[in-house]
């Protein structure tokens, strides 16, 4: 299997050879130099040998060796024109090729019997011209890219930053609205931010002139023919741009002439603004990396738009349970002694309408005026801080002197049981359990017109806790609890205190049966109170 290839390859080279030798016309000098070389030794044979006449056999090898020198000339001319000479050029051409100068190349002309071998290699220089050229070019475009990737990077990375340090969001997005106009190379562009009643409010704009506006600088904002409000921005005219020029009396620009690129300012998708960038066309459409760059922009400032909102509602909700707050201190506190003292003041004046009442108006006077001395104190303590004024002994103390209190201002049979040994709750809880009680109290105070009245504080080791509070006064029905603005929300506020304890309220009443509230709280494991101060 072997031989016969070998065969083809010999003959293969024997044909290139005959080729070379043909193309090369050193057929005709190579057989006369054989010719006259094989005379010369047959006349020199000859003359050794002594045959024929010396003269003519020495005029033959003359000639002979005339020949042969001539042929050899010949056969040397024609292999330095035909084949040496374009072996030394193509060696030249093909050093010059792997000295690194693809442009080289070798002329047709002159080439003898190396043309097609040649035109091969100039097939074969071409070829790695036009791939040195498509390696050039393919580096320069990722290059290129790799020059936009590292910009793109470095905004993402300014935007990043900017939406933790920014404190105004309207510096921010001013900012990288001439960033944006900028990387797309925009004529003008604008900024809009959605407002609660789902409009978009112009926050800023760049025109023509590469000014940045505020809200504040470019108000009233221009009308178009349309009737259209137009930001100094806004360049695409929907009418004749050159009437719209005319008219306006700033740059405009017809919809054959740019386009539009709007970036979305969204979080979760919500959309909470919009960029709107103009460019001339044809525009940026058929370039995904650059559409997808203003997206993920897009999401960082929206991101930073729905912060801020979020920040701002943190803070409104955290104004509104300061003020929630402050009221029920207020009710809990100072309002529950105003009305301690309205029912102090309603039995002076029965006293007083009644015939030797003097003595005891002169008492219900100074308890008035006693009662005026601690809402006043309560008041001062409320705007010292505003800590709430658990007694520093602890829940048992604090119930103890507001149960005393009560049936000393009231005249009602009050009965405070403690069942809890040493409650071993935060500062949080007791003032939560106290307010729950006194809430309780003032409503007894103010409606149940009862006789008697039992609190009950009981807990067990490393269980609930149970506030009851009972009455045996008019009770209520549930209807009872509407009224006017006001006037029914200590009930609310007591449950809304056991939610945010983390207990449940359970209100048991009925019309002359008098009124049962009895507060149930598990405490967490790692509730503990540490003091007994706490502020709200």
């Amino acid at each position: 299997m072997t031989e016969p290839v070998q065969q083809q390859q010999w003959r293969s080279v024997a044909r290139r050879m005959q080729r070379i030798v043909s193309g090369a016309q050193l057929l005709l000098p190579l057989t006369a130099l054989g010719f006259g070389l094989l005379l010369s030794v047959i006349v020199t044979l000859a003359m050794l040998g002594g045959y024929g006449d010396a003269s003519a056999l020495l005029w033959t090898l003359c000639l002979a060796a005339l020949g042969s020198l001539s042929a050899f000339l010949l056969g040397l001319y024609r292999l330095r024109g035909e084949l040496i000479a374009p072996l030394a050029r193509l060696e030249e051409s093909v050093s010059q090729v792997c000295a690194g100068e693809p442009g080289a190349t070798l002329s047709l002309d002159g080439t003898g019997v190396l043309g097609p071998m040649v035109s091969d290699l100039d097939s074969l220089n071409e070829e790695l011209s036009e791939l040195y050229e498509d390696m050039d070019s393919r580096v320069s475009r990722h290059t290129t890219r790799l020059a936009q990737k590292t910009a793109s990077l470095k905004i993402l990375y300014d935007v990043a930053a900017s939406i933790n340090q920014a404190q105004d969001l309207e510096e921010l997005l001013l900012r990288f609205l001439r960033v944006l106009k900028e990387m797309v190379n925009g004529v003008a562009a604008s900024v809009r931010l959605e407002q609660p009643d789902g409009t978009l409010r112009v926050i800023g704009s760049i025109g023509v002139n590469n000014e940045v506006l505020g809200e504040h600088e470019m108000l009233p904002l221009a009308l178009c023919l349309c009737g259209k409000a137009l930001s100094p921005g806004d360049v695409l005219c929907d009418n004749p741009a050159a009437h719209c020029v005319r008219q306006l009396r700033r740059a405009m620009f017809g919809r054959d002439e740019v386009e539009m690129v709007s970036v979305p300012l969204d979080y979760h998708g919500e959309r909470l603004g919009m960029y709107n960038i103009y460019v001339r066309r044809p525009g940026i459409s058929g370039r995904e990396d650059i559409l997808e760059l203003l997206q993920t922009i897009g999401s960082h400032l929206g991101m930073a738009v729905a912060k801020q909102r979020s920040d701002y509602e943190a803070r409104r909700l955290s104004i509104m349970e300061e003020r929630t707050t402050l009221a029920h201190e207020l009710h809990d506190s100072l309002a529950q002694t105003l009305a301690s003292l309205r029912f102090q003041v309603r039995l002076l004046e029965d006293l007083l309408k009644q015939d030797g009442g003097s003595a005891a108006a002169s008492k219900d006077a100074q308890r008035i005026r006693a009662g005026l001395d601690e809402a006043h104190t309560e008041l001062r303590e409320l705007l010292n801080s505003f800590r709430a004024p658990v007694d520093h002994r602890g829940l048992v103390s604090a119930l103890e002197k507001l149960v005393d209190r009560f049936g000393r201002e009231t005249g009602i049979h009050v009965l405070f049981q403690n069942e809890c040994r040493e409650p071993n709750l935060s500062s949080a809880e007791e003032m939560q359990i106290l307010r729950v009680a006194q809430e309780c109290l003032a409503n007894i105070r103010k409606h149940a017109k009862a006789h008697t009245v039992r609190v009950l504080l009981s807990c067990r080791s490393a269980g609930p806790y149970s506030l009851l509070v009972e009455d045996d006064g008019v009770g209520f029905e549930d209807a009872a609890k509407q009224g006017r603005p006001g006037e029914h929300i200590g009930l609310s506020i007591m449950e809304e205190r056991a939610r945010r304890l983390g207990g449940n309220l359970r209100i048991e009443s009925e019309v002359g049966e008098g009124t049962r509230v009895e507060l149930n709280y598990q405490p967490k494991p790692g509730n503990r109170r540490l003091d007994k101060r706490w502020i709200i």
